[in-house]
């Protein structure tokens, strides 16, 4: 059967294939799963993480329909529009990022630092609007503004989530099925859902019954799986693949209070990778993740010897973000 990603157009950005590591520490100090990480925080563009294989396919939509700026947005800590801002440069593009201000509560380098600085450094135009304002409708007035003054704009939806970048996680679960062929459960943080909904489609077209458990970083349950379906439904249709709603497995008790916000259990979660592992985790997605992991293992809804894959999205800018809050639990020495 021919793979009908090969058809797509695509610019190649990313350094692929990223590792499969083993996590024998963290597995061995849970007792139950045997624990993997595929580390897409090193996808290696823009400072690396998951966006960076969507964007091989956003982008060369874009360039396909002869656009010379992208705007796209996300909160003000966001991973893909610092992603999209530096592959929007070296690919000579412009770039036009709206990004919400933070909740209250944040430390004073929320706003500065992390991925927000390597964005301005990137040379995209950012625009901070309020959290209660309608992200997607200020991206079409700066589209707007932007046709006004001659240009030719594209916009990508938050997170570069839509059926054609969720191709890119197709791409990722075929890549992972090469790698690996006998795990059993790919665990990653959901947000805006195209992640989760490429990795359906790829284990798909793979044939693989391998589960997808995504923990939901914002939204409740039933909200989050729909986000996930729909970009599932048109993703499905472009690959030639059916997916059963009932694959789209989403747990939301690793949300806490909200988007962004770290709960004492996403700080366990960090710590325990990092000292465990050396692994670098970001306290708004691969964070409460990983919290959400833990506490599978722990309650001993993995299987003993299961074999599960921890998809590492990336983010470590945002850590710097939250320096303040996260460094008021740290250890001191």
């Amino acid at each position: 059967m021919a793979n009908p990603i090969e058809s797509l157009p695509r610019v190649a950005l990313a350094a692929l294939p990223t590792p499969l590591q083993p996590l024998k520490r963290l597995s061995a100090a849970l007792g139950g799963p045997e624990i993997w990480v595929k580390r897409d925080d090193l996808t290696g563009a823009g400072g690396g993480g998951n966006k960076v294989r969507k964007l091989e396919f956003l982008l060369a939509d874009a360039l396909a329909q002869k656009a010379d700026v992208v705007v796209t947005g996300g909160a003000i800590q966001s991973n893909h529009v610092r992603q999209t801002a530096a592959l929007c440069g070296a690919l000579g593009l412009a770039c036009e990022g709206v990004l919400n201000e933070p909740l209250p509560g944040r430390g004073p380098e929320y706003t500065v630092s992390g991925n927000v600085f390597l964005t301005r450094l990137a040379d995209a135009t950012v625009h901070v609007i309020p959290n209660t304002a309608d992200t997607a409708e200020y991206m079409k007035r700066v589209a707007q503004g932007s046709r006004a003054a001659g240009k030719r704009p594209y916009v990508m939806p938050v997170g570069g989530s839509t059926p054609l970048g969720a191709v890119g996680y197709a791409n990722a679960a075929m890549e992972l099925c090469e790698q690996m062929d006998d795990f059993d459960t790919i665990v990653l943080a959901t947000g805006s859902g195209g992640t989760q909904a490429g990795l359906l489609g790829g284990l798909a077209l793979e044939g693989s019954e391998a589960r997808v458990l995504g923990f939901s970083v914002g939204a409740p349950l039933e909200r989050q799986r729909g986000k996930v379906l729909d970009i599932l439904l048109g993703l499905a249709e472009l690959l030639g693949v059916e997916v059963p709603e009932d694959a789209v497995i989403v747990d939301d008790q690793s949300v806490g209070p909200g988007y962004g916000v770290p709960t004492p259990e996403v700080k366990e979660a960090l710590a325990m990778a990092a000292s465990l592992e050396g692994l670098y985790l970001d306290p708004v997605y691969t964070g409460k993740s990983m919290a959400g992991l833990i506490r599978h293992a722990r309650a001993g809804r993995f299987r003993a010897g299961e074999k599960v894959v921890f998809l590492h999205t990336g983010g470590l800018p945002g850590l710097f973000g939250y320096a303040t809050e996260l460094s008021a639990g740290a250890k001191k020495r």
